[in-house]
């Protein structure tokens, strides 16, 4: 059971053939989400203005300083981080923190969220001072798996896709913006901190 598994971690680890940047892999839907990303952000801080002070709060820390470009380097090890849902069925959520981390492998950068009930990874690749990051949402008893760029059943895309932008935030803080989640919220953000 156990090679079993490690087997299928590998192979969706390194699924992604080593020439592949995120321009090959993004789906259209995919590319009008990350198009459509200052719109979302804006959408999903209104909403979130109508909840909890706390929970603004939170949000406005993350989302209201400028995008600083921000190198491989500087992502690489562990962080702590959090996720915020902003808009569509409530104001906001502001999860607990979590460990998660970005690692250089053979295929690229790659980000994995270590703990949770939700987990993500993906890759991310240099784009405009920043990174695009194309993963995937799974739960914790499922093995990773990549970014699909196909269709969901009945959807454009599949709702574990995980398109996203990637800036720095300040020394030692960055976040990950994702436009137009598929299910429950406008917009997500992981916010990092060291």
């Amino acid at each position: 059971m156990r090679i079993r598994f490690a087997v299928a971690v590998a192979a969706a680890l390194f699924a992604r053939p080593a020439w592949a940047g995120w321009e090959q892999e993004i789906s259209a839907f995919d590319q009008g989400r990350l198009a459509s990303l200052d719109q979302a952000r804006a959408q999903g801080l209104a909403q979130a203005d109508s909840g909890d002070a706390s929970s603004r709060a939170a949000a406005h820390s993350v989302l209201d300083p400028q995008s600083r470009p921000i190198s491989a380097q500087e992502l690489l090890g562990t962080w702590r981080c959090r996720v915020m849902k902003l808009g569509g069925f409530t104001p906001a959520i502001v999860y607990d923190w979590f460990a998660c981390r970005f690692r250089q492998t053979a295929n690229g950068l790659y980000f994995e969220k270590l703990t949770g009930t939700l987990l993500i990874s993906g890759y991310a690749d240099p784009h405009d001072g920043g990174f695009i990051f194309l993963g995937a949402w799974r739960q914790p008893d499922e093995p990773p798996r990549p970014y699909s760029g196909g269709p969901g059943v009945g959807m454009h895309t599949s709702s574990a896709d995980a398109p996203g932008a990637i800036t720095g935030i300040g020394p030692g803080r960055a976040r990950i913006e994702f436009p137009y989640p598929v299910i429950e919220s406008a917009f997500d953000v992981i916010e990092l901190v060291r």
